[in-house]
């Protein structure tokens, strides 16, 4: 089959793979008719080499029809519509029983020190391939795959696999409240579907802060106001004039470590990248820092009393954080990557209505086939042609 594969830094090429089988009675192998590049595979793209072996199949937003399920799966059948999941957890561990399934202790990586396994995402998360492929075994199909209806384009529910219940856990963990005012940084994916989940939840007053004049006009198609970090001299200045001087209630984080601003950190990430494997672990698990640009505005804008909701994803081990303003400013953080599970049924429910409240239809600027892969990956991670989401057909 043919599979999207990491070949070093800024590099990804399709080639012939084995095609996937079952391993455990739990498996399930789908056929993939849809896949997307998300954000957090820019950091596979310029940042996590060290924890990728060229020939790595990448990709953790997909779905897809069930070809094959192994003997102790029950939930799906052959044949079925399924949107997958990006964390693998089993349903029924201590953990998953409190809802906390991206830390699932069946899958857990506890000799990387890390959660549970992700699909297509490095070592640190059990190189398990990932869904930018014609076919993929899932692991853990008797509690993961998520069985959607036939009839709606695939992209109604793909972005269940990922970003939608990031969007809508950010929201939601913001602890903000109709009334309220919820700022949002950055309106790629997640921080465009963070303003629509906002708003379902009642949430009126929303700001979207970004820099990318498509982007932007994307977010006030959603209904927020807009802030243009380019042309403002502080974001955290021009967040607390329009609240009164006070700031927001609450700031999402939908940027993370590919934050502009900083060229020393961004350097230092690039180097690291580039030294021996060995080397570059010891120094990423030790000193890794990241370009905190976003998450410092989200520290200084928020109100006192505040929330910041992280959804962006971060990695360094030696990030410098502002702790004497953090604690001035008694701010509630709330960070981790999404619980999936814990959210689909609510969702699913949500993209079932006639209309599509939520808009997820509409995030796609880029559709290719999978052959493309390469040259979209270009794409998206320059940010060029108006460039919001990619989705692939294998």
């Amino acid at each position: 089959m043919k599979a999207l594969t990491w070949q070093g830094m800024r590099s990804v090429e399709v080639r012939e793979v084995p095609n996937p089988v079952i391993v455990d009675p739990t498996d399930a192998i789908v056929r993939v008719t849809s896949t997307a590049i998300c954000g957090s595979d820019l950091h596979l793209y310029n940042v996590l080499a060290p924890y990728l072996q060229p020939g790595d199949i990448l990709g953790h937003e997909f779905m897809g029809v069930v070809e094959e399920v192994g003997s102790a799966v029950a939930n799906i059948a052959v044949g079925d519509r399924v949107v997958v999941p990006f964390n693998i957890s089993c349903g029924h561990c201590w953990m998953c029983d409190r809802g906390l399934f991206a830390q699932c202790e069946t899958t857990q990586n506890r000799d990387q020190g890390k959660g549970g396994s992700l699909f297509g995402y490095t070592a640190l998360y059990g190189s398990v391939p990932g869904g930018q492929a014609e076919r993929v075994r899932v692991p853990h199909a008797d509690f993961g795959p998520v069985k959607v209806p036939d009839g709606p384009a695939d992209e109604r529910f793909l972005f269940l696999s990922d970003i939608l219940p990031t969007a809508w856990q950010g929201v939601t963990a913001s602890g903000v409240q109709p009334g309220e005012t919820l700022a949002v940084l950055g309106a790629g994916p997640v921080g465009l579907l963070a303003v629509s989940a906002a708003q379902h939840l009642g949430i009126e007053k929303v700001i979207s802060v970004d820099l990318v004049p498509e982007r932007l006009a994307a977010a006030a198609g959603r209904g927020a106001r807009t802030v243009d970090m380019g042309s403002v001299t502080s974001v955290g200045d021009a967040l607390r004039d329009l609240t009164d001087g006070r700031g927001p209630d609450a700031v999402v984080d939908a940027v993370g470590m590919e934050a502009h601003g900083n060229p020393v950190a961004g350097a230092l990430i690039s180097a690291t990248a580039r030294v021996p494997k060995p080397l570059a672990r010891k120094a990423i698990e030790t000193v890794g820092i990241d370009r905190l640009n976003a998450l410092h505005t989200a520290i200084d804008a928020v109100r006192r009393g505040g929330c910041v909701s992280l959804s962006g994803v971060y990695g360094g081990s030696a990030d410098p954080m502002p702790l004497m303003d953090m604690f001035d400013k008694a701010i509630t953080m709330r960070m981790g990557q999404c619980n999936v599970r814990h959210w689909t049924d609510r969702l699913l429910e949500i993209l079932c209505q006639e209309d599509d409240v939520l808009g997820v239809e509409a995030l796609t600027t880029h559709r290719a086939g999978l052959d493309e892969a390469a040259e979209m990956y270009a794409t998206f991670d320059a940010r060029t042609d108006g460039c919001i989401k990619v989705v692939m057909k294998p």
